[in-house]
């Protein structure tokens, strides 16, 4: 893909890697521009089931490069605003993807790098893997979405804790926080096992699945249910379903 992003296909599978371990994957504009153009190419990838995002070497993501990310900071805020968002759509584009995305952290991950691995909709960590959001130790306020996945995750007010004390959750507790799904001694492994399980299942069936547990995050219980009966009604069509139906059928009749 280029000089600082790994893209790499297995069948239906997508995997991204960061891929500058000799400084710990830290984010300077041109890997934010190699990571915007693999995420276009797997949401234009019709063959695409399910995307992994990993990091090579020891680190997942040290953050961003501030000097290359910010530029002059005696420009006008509205300025650096329209800058700032042109970066963040780099990565919030991984959220908006249709299929499943797992996020695979291995080990540290810092500010921005956080932000990669919560627009997933999975995170799997390993022991050694360590989220740092500490934006307020650099007298930073938290970009990227930081403050709506965590809210989103962990709740308002251990969120605010977390910013405010420029939280270093360590594997474990992270888990116990909710920012992490599975906790494992192998984590890209992990990731990349769920994906091919994933991409297995009808794409369409995945896509409302996916929209029905986003829509939940938000939604009352009756939006919710009108979703869910449209999208349940048109998959007991499915081949899938009408094989279980025939399984189900032969061991009832079996019984009597």
């Amino acid at each position: 893909m280029g000089e600082f992003i790994r893209f790499e296909s297995d069948g239906p599978v997508r995997h991204i890697v960061l891929n500058a371990p000799q400084r710990l994957n830290a984010l300077d504009r041109p890997m934010l521009a190699e990571l915007a153009e693999a995420v276009r190419a797997v949401a234009a990838d019709e063959e695409a089931r399910a995307l992994v995002v990993s990091g090579a070497g020891r680190a997942f993501c040290a953050g961003a490069d501030v000097t290359s990310l910010f530029g002059d900071p005696t420009r006008p805020p509205a300025v650096i605003r329209d800058e700032l968002k042109q970066v963040y759509a780099s990565f919030l584009s991984i959220a908006d993807l249709t299929i499943p995305t797992i996020a695979a952290v291995g080990g540290i991950a810092v500010g921005a790098g956080v932000n990669i691995a919560m627009a997933c909709d999975m995170v799997v960590a390993g022991p050694k893997a360590k989220f740092a959001i500490t934006f307020a130790e650099m007298g930073l306020h938290p970009g990227g979405g930081c403050s709506w996945f965590l809210t989103r995750r962990m709740g308002g007010h251990r969120a605010l804790a977390t910013l405010l004390d420029a939280e270093r959750i360590d594997a474990e507790e992270a888990f116990r926080a909710g920012l992490v799904t599975r906790l494992v001694e192998d984590p890209v492994a992990e990731a990349l096992a769920m994906a091919h399980s994933y991409a297995e299942r009808d794409p369409g069936l995945v896509r409302d699945m996916k929209r029905a547990v986003r829509m939940a995050e938000t939604a009352d219980l009756a939006t919710v249910l009108e979703f869910e009966s449209w999208a349940q009604a048109s998959s007991v069509n499915s081949p899938r379903f009408q094989e279980f139906l025939a399984e189900f059928a032969a061991r009832k009749n079996k019984k009597e």
